[in-house]
Order: C-alpha cells, then structure tokens, then sequence
C-alpha cells in the first residue's frame, strides 16, 4: 500500500492544508474517497488512519484532509495549537477548503495514474457531513456522497435567542469546551455574520432536495451529540437516499482519540463496509 502523509496544499493568499492519501500499487486509476473531518475534528484522529487503509485495500484512491481553520497546523496538524485560526473558521470557509483539494488532486499530474477524478465519493462525519452535502449538490465530479452521524441543518447550532447567542453578539467572542484537552477555544462573532450572508447556500435541507447522485445516510442509535432526527430529516429531503441506523453506536460510532487497537470498533467498521458497499 502506498501512503503520503501530511502532503502540503499551498494557495495563494490562504491558509495552507495537509493531506494524506492511501491507496494499492496497481495501474489502474482508482474511484476517489475524500473524508471531510467534524467539529473540533482533524484527519488523524482516532482510528481514522484504519478507515483510510480499509478503503484503500477496498480499491479507492482515499483522501483525508485537515481543514485550513481546524486548529492545528502544517508543522502540528495533531490537535489545535491555532486557537487563532480556529476562531476565524466558519462554513465558507470549509466549502472552500473542500473544493480546493478536489481542485488540487484533480489537476495534479503525480496523481492522475492513480486515482480516476471523474469518479469522486464525499464521506463527511458530523459538521463535515454538511460540508460534503453542499459540495456533492454543487460540483458535478462528485458521484456519491455519504453522511456519518452527520447534521442536517447548520442553523440550529446558533441557538439564536438564547444567553449565550446573545453574550457571543455583544461581546464578539464565544468559547467552546473541549473535554478531552482542556482548552476553551475561541469562535468569533463572525462564524455567525458568515452563516446570514450565505444562508441560502448554507441550508443544508437545499442541497440534499437538490441531489441528483446517490445519497448514503449513516447514524448512531446512541449518539448523544446529533440525534437520530438528524438523518431522518436527510432521508426525508432525498427519497432516493438511503438511511441505515447502527444499533448501540455513539457519535463516532463507538471509537475515541487516541485509539491504540489494530482494529476499528464494530460499529465504525460496520460503517466502512456499508459505505464501501454503497460507492461500489
């Protein structure tokens, strides 16, 4: 298996990406797999390097990436050493991140024995779900797109009208928790003024109503973070989606950072080959 991790993505006047790329040996050039990261998300976390490999030795050309705006960075793209730049992030900015590496992949000449670009599968897990969505809705590359435990509508995350929306206008500023490294990182009063300005892009229910390609619909029973009422409202906007609930499987589907097994939980992989299934 051929691996390239943390490759450099450079574009005029905008942050720079990583990426890593998995796939065979063979001639042949291979259907694409890019993975779209969540919320407080990046490309290496938990067992996220087994998903990759799993689809390689599955016969796709996969692509995981880290956002530009996630927090981490070229030299550290572990974690969030850039509470900076994850508090300049917002949706346009990924669905510009996105289509920058389907640009760049697309185009680059070490890839084009490799991998078949005219065939590309989005996954996107959580908030990166959504992202995937709107990208599949608007680029025609794009032939089929799965969700993992994705959101079906980035609005309601504001919570507008509530204390907190309210200190986050006034003050600019709003903190987010992150339990598992104890940072409070930063969201600026424009991830918000981003969202208006865009609204009609960004409602998610807009692109799935409009997808002409097929539609995978993966979710946890037990997902405590984005209820199952997430991916029936997916299912209900596209009549040709598919929705398939894992039994007993949490937000990420029963897997946690850092994951030290050789194998991924049942859930996860249950997952995989549904989604391998499905784009095959």
């Amino acid at each position: 298996m051929i691996v390239k991790k943390n490759q450099l993505l450079e574009s005029k006047d905008k942050k720079p990406m990583v990426y890593d790329i998995y796939h065979t040996s063979t001639d042949t050039p291979k259907p694409v797999v890019l993975f779209c990261h969540g919320f407080k998300g990046f490309k290496d976390w938990g067992p996220w390097e087994l998903v990759a490999k799993r689809f390689a030795e599955a016969g796709f050309f996969f692509i995981k990436f880290n956002f530009s705006h996630n927090g981490g960075t070229v030299e550290q793209p572990i974690d969030f050493p850039d509470l900076e730049a994850f508090s300049n992030n917002n949706y346009s900015i990924e669905l510009n991140d996105l289509e920058r590496v389907i640009a760049h992949v697309s185009s680059s000449e070490k890839y084009s024995n490799s991998g078949d670009f005219s065939n590309i599968n989005l996954i996107g897990h959580s908030r990166g779900g959504g992202i995937a969505l709107i990208i599949a809705s608007e680029n025609d590359s794009v032939k089929k797109v799965a969700t993992w435990a994705g959101v079906s509508d980035f609005k309601t995350r504001f919570k507008e009208g509530s204390r907190d929306f309210s200190h986050w206008k006034d003050s600019g500023l709003m903190y987010v928790d992150n339990l598992r490294t104890n940072q409070k990182m930063p969201l600026k009063w424009q991830f918000y003024e981003d969202f208006i300005a865009n609204e009609e892009r960004l409602t998610i229910k807009n692109a799935v109503s409009t997808l002409e390609i097929p539609q995978l619909i993966l979710h946890g029973d037990a997902d405590t973070t984005l209820s199952t009422y997430e991916a029936e409202a997916l299912h209900d906007w596209n009549d040709n989606s598919v929705l398939k609930i894992i039994s007993g499987a949490d937000h990420v589907f029963n897997a946690k950072h850092p994951w030290n097994k050789e194998q991924m939980p049942e859930a996860l992989l249950d997952v995989v080959e549904s989604t391998i299934s499905f784009f095959k």
